[in-house]
């Protein structure tokens, strides 16, 4: 396919669909550098093999798996032509991502509970890790929640319909690649002790 072709929308569609995956790719680099400094730092003597993620971060992890199907029932909402459909599951998936970071910070809090903080003397080079990733995340999920603001915004402005999806298709490619991510981060952190 000549990238060249089409009418000028479609171009800038395509430039716009291009520099989302080239963010996306971008991201997915920086977290697998995190994740490989990850398993080269388990060989420190004072790495905590025995630490386990706190409950509240299995809540929030099934929390952002629910909000990629609520996202995606919004899509077909929106494609039958209900408004109404489409307004309800944007706001549950604005909840949902909402309730992903209230979890997420009560995970840090159990952390401290149990007497690990990000730094200082109560710090541990695993427990900082776990920090700075799932911050890190936290960050790009409210990133995709301004995303999610920005399309309830055009959805009740009826800027949305059938032919002219791309906004909402970039905040949802967006949101499911942050998703996406914190199952692999998740699923990285709970079982690569």
């Amino acid at each position: 396919m000549d990238l060249t072709q089409g009418t000028q929308k479609e171009k800038k569609a395509r430039a716009k669909k291009m520099m989302l995956w080239f963010g996306i790719i971008s991201l997915i680099m920086s977290f697998m550098g995190w994740t490989s400094a990850f398993l080269v730092s388990k060989s420190r003597p004072d790495w905590l093999k025995d630490f386990q993620l706190p409950d509240a971060f299995i809540t929030s992890t099934v929390l952002i798996i629910i909000s990629s199907f609520t996202f995606i029932a919004a899509k077909k909402a929106l494609k039958q032509g209900s408004s109404q459909g489409t307004s309800l599951w944007l706001l549950t998936t604005l909840i949902l991502g909402v309730a992903f970071i209230v979890f997420q910070l009560r995970g840090f809090n159990e952390i401290i509970n149990m007497g690990y903080h990000l730094t200082g003397p109560t710090s541990n080079v695993k427990v900082s890790y776990i920090y700075l990733i799932a911050v890190v995340h936290i960050l790009h999920v409210v990133a995709g929640l301004i995303c999610l603001l920005v399309v309830i915004y055009n959805h009740f402005k009826q800027k949305y319909f059938p032919e002219n999806l791309l906004g909402f298709e970039l905040a949802a490619t967006f949101w499911h690649f942050v998703d996406i991510l914190w199952v692999y981060l998740f699923l990285f952190l709970y079982f690569v002790k």
